[in-house]
């Protein structure tokens, strides 16, 4: 049960916390493949903003191009996880997590 400074000490932190998952929605980061041939930009949310080709590929093998795309997304997944997980860990401090739970939920 809480005291009424841990209520407040606790509505602080769920406070913050929905701010700065509503700020992750907004921070973008950029996965790349093939030495920057292949660009991909999503939200921390993992919203895929923008997909860039260059040019020269679009003439080459299929199956190659659906792996530098792949590889370029999957780049930008881990971006926007260790992002959050950097934005979010100071509300989490101090914070008892049992082993490999993350946030956001």
């Amino acid at each position: 049960m809480f005291t009424a400074s841990g209520q407040h000490h606790e509505l602080l932190r769920i406070s913050h916390r929905k701010r700065l998952q509503d700020e992750l929605a907004t921070v973008e980061v950029e996965g790349q493949s093939g030495a920057g041939l292949v660009k991909v930009v999503m939200t921390c949310r993992h919203e895929v903003k923008r997909v860039t080709i260059d040019p020269s590929l679009l003439s080459d093998d299929k199956d190659m191009l659906e792996d530098l795309i792949t590889a370029a997304v999957n780049d930008a997944v881990r971006k926007a996880e260790v992002t959050t997980q950097e934005k979010m860990s100071s509300i989490t401090a101090g914070m008892p997590l049992p082993p490999g739970m993350k946030l956001p939920f």
